[in-house]
């Protein structure tokens, strides 16, 4: 994938007006490990595809604890999803510490967004490789919110990152609306 002198840094514009190192790590979510989201009215639900690269290997983690509260499921460079991981856990102990209440889902993936959206500007830095589907829950309710490098948020009923999300996503556009919202009763 030779792009010639418009590739070796993030800072650098094509003539056609792209990043192409923030494509390349959109790229890298695209390839990654499969990863489903989901929410009703009383639930946020996600499921990753773990896959080994050889019997030799271990399984890496694709769904990681940030709080009580809120969960992220991973697709993209393991690594970049740790880091970013240890920061979600570091800002929401920062606000439990300081306010004494648990940091709401959807100020924290703003913040999230913002420090993707950071690695576009600084010519230090590469994009974070990974995707992250956050599902939070407040007194508001269930959210689900999807990340991508590029620093776009999306929050939706239903998502899929990864790789094969495209029918993923298909599938769920077809089922969804006829799940209903049964309460679980143990």
């Amino acid at each position: 994938m030779f792009r010639n002198q418009y590739d070796t840094d993030v800072t650098v514009w094509s003539p056609e007006g792209r990043l192409l190192q923030v494509e390349y790590a959109m790229e890298s979510v695209k390839q990654g490990s499969a990863c489903v989201g989901l929410r009703s009215s009383n639930y946020a639900v996600i499921g990753a595809l773990k896959r080994s690269v050889s019997e030799l290997s271990a399984h890496q983690k694709k769904i990681l604890e940030i709080d009580d509260h809120i969960a992220v499921g991973i697709a993209g460079l393991t690594a970049d999803a740790r880091t970013l991981a240890k920061w979600m856990r570091n800002e929401c102990l920062n606000h439990k510490y300081v306010y004494g209440t648990p940091m709401i889902g959807g100020k924290l993936v703003t913040d999230l967004a913002d420090r993707h959206q950071r690695t576009t500007q600084t010519y230090v830095r590469r994009p974070y490789g990974v995707g992250l589907l956050v599902a939070t829950y407040d007194k508001t309710g269930p959210h689900l919110y999807q990340t991508c490098p590029s620093g776009n948020i999306y929050e939706y009923y239903a998502s899929a990152i990864g790789a094969r999300s495209q029918s993923g996503r298909t599938y769920l556009e077809k089922v969804y609306e006829g799940l209903n919202d049964n309460s679980a009763t143990a």
